[in-house]
């Protein structure tokens, strides 16, 4: 009879290297959306392109790269990391860059204002979608780039949305474009419509759609709509907590009532969110450095631009040619939606 010299399976020394190999196999695609993440805040340096955000031009590098020369095979493991940890340990981040008294400082109607109008766009936006025939899970794309914050909304949304990544490219495109043609009118409106800087600040505030574009636009205004234009803006962004928590509710009572367990809507509250949170409130009672801050304002545009250029590197152009011109229209009916209901609301409230 044969004496097994090895009875209870333990593995080899050996066989110990596979995790470690596992680990290591994140780098190249790592290396590779830093790259573009670091190409995209070079080129926002330069005269003429500053008005995009390196969050943007990240994923623009990353679609021309995709689609010119190929992301590479061993690329893919540190892209989806880029594409889940990164893109959510960001948007934890984002919460050192608010506090509970600046959303006191808008006042009551002033969020009232900010409140209505994110969930009138919304629902409009939603709406409208269904009746246009954009697929569902776009149009809540475009609906939550346009009520909330751009780009940055868009990828918080899609971690419980679960779109494709094109779906993801065409919305931050709806924003980006509609967002900067926001920027460069805006600042021609304020006497036409007869809006005083707070005015003006409240309703650039609550219906443009990143947070650079808002502080372009307003303080051409002059210092006070800036001031109060950020602040308002910057109020609205705290939202984004409740609306992807709420979304992730919706996503989970969906898909169980359709049988779809495997599913990553699994936690009606995604985790990243309480962390969003809990920064918020640490920055609200503890007094951070200016110089920290500023770092963290950097990191965090950073990261967000490595998970943008992870969405780049994954989006293939031809199936963004496929969907048409519906979405970009849905995109173009809502910005004005939250262009028209905002104001109207600015203008009862005055």
């Amino acid at each position: 009879m044969e004496i097994a010299t090895n009875p209870i399976n333990l593995p080899a020394a050996h066989e110990t290297a596979p995790p470690r190999r596992l680990n290591l196999s994140i780098i190249p695609g790592l290396l590779l959306t830093a790259t573009i993440a670091a190409t995209g805040f070079a080129l926002h340096s330069l005269p003429g392109v500053g008005t995009f955000s390196p969050m943007i031009l990240a994923i623009v590098i990353g679609i021309a790269f995709h689609n010119l020369v190929g992301t590479p095979a061993r690329a893919k493991a540190g892209v989806t990391f880029s594409l889940r940890l990164i893109l959510r340990f960001a948007i934890i981040l984002l919460g050192l860059q608010l506090t509970a008294q600046q959303v006191a400082e808008v006042g009551p109607k002033g969020l009232g204002v900010i409140v209505l109008t994110l969930v009138a766009t919304f629902v409009f936006t939603k709406w409208l979608g269904k009746m246009l025939g954009v697929e569902r899970k776009l149009a809540e794309l475009i609906a939550a780039g346009t009520s909330i914050c751009g780009a940055s909304a868009v990828i918080a949304t899609n971690t419980v949305t679960n779109a494709h990544d094109e779906d993801v490219a065409y919305a931050v495109a709806c924003v980006t474009v509609f967002g900067s043609i926001a920027m460069f009118g805006y600042p021609l409106l304020p006497g036409l419509l007869h809006l005083s800087p707070h005015a003006y600040g409240l309703w650039a505030g609550a219906s443009i759609h990143e947070i650079a574009q808002v502080v372009a636009a307003t303080f051409q205004d002059g210092k006070a709509a800036g001031d109060f234009g950020t602040i308002a803006k910057l109020s609205r962004v705290t939202l984004l907590a409740p609306v992807v928590i709420t979304l992730g509710f919706l996503a989970r009572t969906h898909a169980t009532s359709h049988g779809h367990h495997q599913q990553r809507t699994a936690a009606p509250i995604p985790w990243f969110v309480l962390g969003f949170i809990a920064l918020v409130g640490v920055n609200s009672v503890v007094t951070l450095p200016g110089g920290f801050k500023e770092a963290v304002v950097t990191l965090t545009t950073f990261l967000l631009s490595m998970a943008l250029a992870a969405m780049g590197l994954e989006t293939d152009i031809r199936k963004l040619r496929a969907k048409g011109l519906r979405p970009l229209l849905l995109g173009l009916a809502s910005f004005l939606f939250i262009a028209s209901f905002s104001l109207a609301l600015v203008k009862m409230t005055a």
